[in-house]
């Protein structure tokens, strides 16, 4: 018989660990919790602030993850979920890849965020080689949440800022869905005054889920998203409505900040209105 504490739905989440910006870890720590799934951090770095800021320190952690993700082998820890963000490198990658091969049981919901770029432009970080990594990664996931610039990298489409079609999106997703991800989510598209996310699993009809545009542009909103989406998931609510109310919440921070004089490099206010969001 299962003690209350080990009922308890689990999900290890994989990203950097930064201390003052509101994204990764530090996003995706309150927001799986307040969701009543435990959530259980893989520190890929630890940053002082985000790299938004003109300096920040910076450790990283990817000589020390082989040790620290064997002790929870050795523990024989389970998960319900598996989530990863942004990777840093080749090997991180790599790591990520043993460690959902290692972890990953019939019935965990892995969700990965592929951190690629944005508006275009890939990472400074990223090399040919990781994004080719990063192609072979997502075939180990059931949900990804690319953002329209990661999308068409991962499928080879040139990228446009605007005049996405619905069929051209459908292309996309069909592509991606080619590589072994069963639901995509294809985020930040913009569409005039909209922002759409383009959503699409295998036997359901694709749909469009779009929000007026708020103020500029803030970072962790991705990390917000992906972490609603992973934990709806784990607790079996359905796609189509775990996109919506991810759409539907970030719009609300977003607004929240701005009524607050939150500076854009802090992110979210989210703190502010979590108790809006429904497990």
């Amino acid at each position: 018989m299962k003690t209350i504490s080990d009922s308890q739905k689990k999900i290890a989440a994989i990203n950097d660990l930064t201390g003052y910006g509101r994204c990764a870890l530090t996003v995706s720590l309150p927001v799986i919790s307040h969701m009543k799934i435990q959530c259980c951090p893989v520190p890929t770095s630890v940053l002082s602030n985000h790299t938004g800021y003109p300096e920040y320190y910076f450790d990283d952690y990817t000589d020390r993850l082989p040790e620290y993700l064997s002790m929870w082998k050795k523990l024989g820890l389970e998960f319900d979920g598996i989530m990863s963000g942004f990777l840093g490198s080749k090997a991180q990658i790599g790591i990520v890849e043993a460690f959902i091969r290692q972890f990953a049981k019939e019935n965990t919901v892995v969700v990965i965020d592929p951190v690629m770029g944005d508006h275009g432009k890939i990472a400074g970080t990223y090399t040919e080689e990781m994004c080719r990594e990063m192609r072979r990664l997502i075939t180990y996931a059931d949900i990804i949440t690319p953002n329209l610039t990661e999308s068409c990298k991962l499928t080879d489409t040139p990228y446009r800022d605007r005049g996405w079609k619905r069929s051209e999106l459908l292309v996309m997703a069909r592509s991606l869905r080619a590589m072994g991800p069963e639901k995509i989510v294809i985020t930040g598209i913009p569409q005039g005054e909209f922002i759409a996310n383009f959503m699409y699993q295998a036997g359901e009809e694709p749909a469009f889920f779009r929000t007026h545009k708020v103020g500029d542009e803030r970072c962790g909103t991705g990390d917000l998203f992906a972490a609603i989406i992973a934990a709806d998931a784990v607790n079996g609510v359905s796609f189509a409505k775990s996109v919506k109310k991810a759409s539907v919440f970030v719009k609300k921070c977003m607004i929240k900040s701005m009524e607050m004089g939150i500076g854009q490099k802090n992110g979210v206010c989210f703190e502010e209105i979590l108790h809006l969001l429904k497990p």
